[in-house]
């Protein structure tokens, strides 16, 4: 008879999700919204995939904190999160900042955000805390990381991936030694320190942490004693911890989910326009890297109630067709042509229109022989009738938010501004 299968850890876990970023570098896109909140994918959000990480892995209590302009993302998740019972000892917690320590402080810091909420995580009485970012893309088992978490009897386990050294000075940067451990963690560091036998590659931070329950609460209290902390969990609380403790590094490619034989590790930092713009024009590839389709490992989302698309007219240069496309429910493409672009739900596209290379959010109306080309555009834009952009850059930049790659960003204001 074999031996019975041990209970998964994720179970006994919480998911803390740092939902509270801000995401400057993509511009007007987080005029109005946080980064976690910025659409991705056709139906998704970014926060929608560390959230269903934490489902697909087991996890099945999960607390999310927000901060800036936080309405966005808090709608999202009230409509498309709200399948958690009580009664099947599940939780989902929507955690604003609410000045709970004191009465002049927000969350100061990734760390702060979690200890001003200890005393909601303590009632749940959860054996581990994961800390996760809300703003990346990938697909990942969290329950492979709890594992070796508790297997090598560590303080905290940080998620970590091997990036080129020249993309790498925006994350913590770690060295570790041939078993794994985390020998010295570097915050955002100028020059990033390369792997040992790899020069060009440094091993960067996930932003994701596995913790005991109880070590990361007393990790919190002493830091929040600290009168010179930053309350960060990437520049105060895992140095200390390396320094003073055992910290150990998991190798995101041992957990990462992947689809069929398909042996890419896909993890994708979207904080930059361009960046935003590639991942999500990436996804009209004939195999893309990021594969959407697996109904093992779903992307749950708030599922908008639409009818199908619709493509119309059948005429000689008034032909409603896309090739290589994403194209959402409710979209209309009315006698236009459309080429590996990705729209979001409800977007029409006028008789003559010609898209190409282009990201459209949802509920955007494109005029009447409008030829866009490489574009990002935001959610609800008006674009007027014969508006022709990706032709001409130095002129695009005069008018939208124009990137070194040549992406332009179109928002309603800089429509409004074309007509004054």
């Amino acid at each position: 008879m074999s031996a019975a299968r041990p209970e998964p850890l994720a179970r006994q876990a919480l998911a803390f999700v740092l939902a509270g970023g801000r995401g400057s570098r993509l511009l007007e896109l987080t005029d109005r919204r946080a980064k976690p909140a910025v659409y991705f994918g056709g139906k998704s959000r970014i926060i929608d995939f560390a959230l269903s990480n934490a489902v697909n892995s087991g996890i099945r209590r999960i607390a999310v904190a927000t901060q800036y302009k936080a309405h966005s993302l808090i709608r999202h998740l009230q409509m498309g999160w709200n399948f958690f019972r009580p009664e099947r000892n599940e939780s989902f917690d929507i955690l604003p900042a609410s000045q709970r320590v004191s009465e002049t402080m927000w969350y100061v810091g990734t760390a702060d955000a979690v200890y001003q909420n200890i005393d909601i995580i303590e009632s749940h009485a959860c054996r581990f805390i994961v800390v996760l970012a809300g703003d990346h893309i990938y697909k990942m088992d969290y329950e492979v990381m709890l594992r070796q978490h508790v297997e090598s009897g560590a303080d905290v386990t940080v998620g970590c991936l091997e990036m080129p050294r020249t993309e790498s000075s925006g994350f913590g940067i770690m060295h570790i030694d041939e078993n794994g451990w985390i020998q010295q963690f570097l915050e955002k560091p100028k020059d990033p320190p390369p792997m040992p036998g790899k020069p060009d590659v440094s091993l960067a931070s996930m932003g994701i942490y596995v913790f005991d329950a109880k070590f990361l609460f007393d990790q919190l209290k002493r830091d929040a004693e600290d009168p010179n902390s930053n309350h960060d969990f990437g520049r105060d609380i895992i140095p200390y911890i390396v320094k003073n403790g055992r910290a150990m590094a998991h190798q995101y490619s041992t957990s990462c989910v992947r689809s069929g034989s398909d042996t890419r590790a896909y993890w994708r930092d979207v904080g930059t326009v361009d960046a935003y713009w590639a991942a999500n024009i990436d996804l009209t590839d004939v195999v893309p890297e990021l594969d959407l389709f697996d109904r093992a490992w779903p992307i749950w989302s708030y599922a908008e109630i639409t009818p199908p698309a619709k493509f119309v007219h059948d005429e000689e240069s008034r032909r409603g067709q896309a090739v290589s496309s994403l194209v959402s429910g409710g979209c209309i493409i009315s006698g236009a042509s459309l080429r590996r672009s990705l729209l979001f739900t409800g977007v029409r596209i006028n008789s003559y229109a010609n898209v190409e290379n282009a990201v459209i959010m949802p509920y955007v109306n494109v005029g009447r022989g409008a030829h866009l080309r490489n574009v990002v555009i935001d959610r609800g834009v008006e674009i007027p009738e014969g508006l022709v952009v990706g032709e001409d850059p130095e002129f695009d930049g005069k008018r939208f938010r124009t990137t070194e790659q040549g992406i332009s960003l179109i928002t309603q204001p800089m429509i409004d501004r074309l007509n004054t």
